[in-house]
């Protein structure tokens, strides 16, 4: 049984990162930037929700580590800098937590996860200071956009700006698809753009009203529509044939059974 702890373990991984990004370790590790390594630290994010949502623990253990390693990798560049270095990092998330979790680490009181929420924003407010000055400041500008519109809302919400019941809401999203449909009944392709994206904003409100991720509830949809449409292809295939040379009414007959596939149904 190794007698590594966890603080071994770390050192160590720092080690091997600063190796790499010596002379005489690997070219393409000492070659990286804060920006060329931006892509995989997306990229590492979403593997780890993929592992995630295949309740593959080995998987996900494995992404986890490859997600560590991004922030190992910029602290090492930082360092070379002079910018900053990986305690100083781990000091800051550190203290930054028991500020913002009075309630953990002091006396004070609260009643509920929303109510921390609220707690929260008024202290990194004020940790801020004057710097954000407009209720929706803070937004990451990088964002996925159905991500981003849900946080907007939400900061909205916070300073009052939102309706009182799902209905208000439910009835926002039916005016914005009747004004998209009229915009493409006049053939307008701007006023299109614009009112879908106004639509599409509405949808988004009325999940995070109905306290529904639209990010996680789009990415689900994608990934049923891309099993029951490799169903569909796997069965044709089998058949002998392509999808080219399949009508659409077969190949919705063939959707539809790999639907009840899904819910056990046949």
């Amino acid at each position: 049984m190794s007698t590594e702890t966890t603080q071994d373990r770390f050192d160590r991984l720092m080690e091997i990162m600063r190796k790499l990004r010596a002379p005489g370790g690997c070219p393409w590790d000492a070659e990286q930037s804060h920006e060329s390594l931006k892509r995989y630290l997306l990229e590492e994010s979403y593997e780890v929700i993929e592992a995630i949502d295949a309740k593959d623990d080995a998987l996900l253990k494995e992404e986890l580590g490859d997600l560590i390693l991004q922030p190992v990798f910029h602290a090492a560049v930082a360092e070379e800098r002079g910018a900053f270095t990986m305690d100083q990092v781990l000091d800051a998330i550190n203290d930054k937590l028991v500020r913002r979790h009075p309630h953990v680490f002091g006396d004070q009181v609260i009643e509920n996860s929303a109510a921390q929420v609220e707690n929260w924003e008024k202290i990194k407010k004020t940790e801020k200071g004057d710097e954000r000055k407009s209720a929706l400041s803070g937004i990451p500008p990088h964002l996925p956009a159905l991500m981003k519109a849900q946080k907007i809302t939400e900061k909205a919400a916070r300073v009052g700006f939102d309706w009182e019941h799902t209905d208000q809401v439910f009835a926002k999203v039916m005016e914005e698809l009747h004004e998209f449909q009229e915009a493409m009944a006049a053939g307008d392709q701007q006023e299109m753009e614009a009112e879908l994206g106004d639509l599409i904003f509405a949808i988004v409100n009325l999940g995070r009203f109905l306290s529904l991720d639209p990010e996680e509830a789009l990415r689900k949809t994608i990934q049923r529509f891309t099993r029951r449409f490799s169903h569909v292809e796997e069965t044709l295939h089998g058949r002998g044939r392509k999808l080219q040379d399949a009508t659409l009414e077969e190949m919705d007959l063939i959707w539809e059974e790999a639907k009840k596939l899904e819910k056990g149904s046949i």
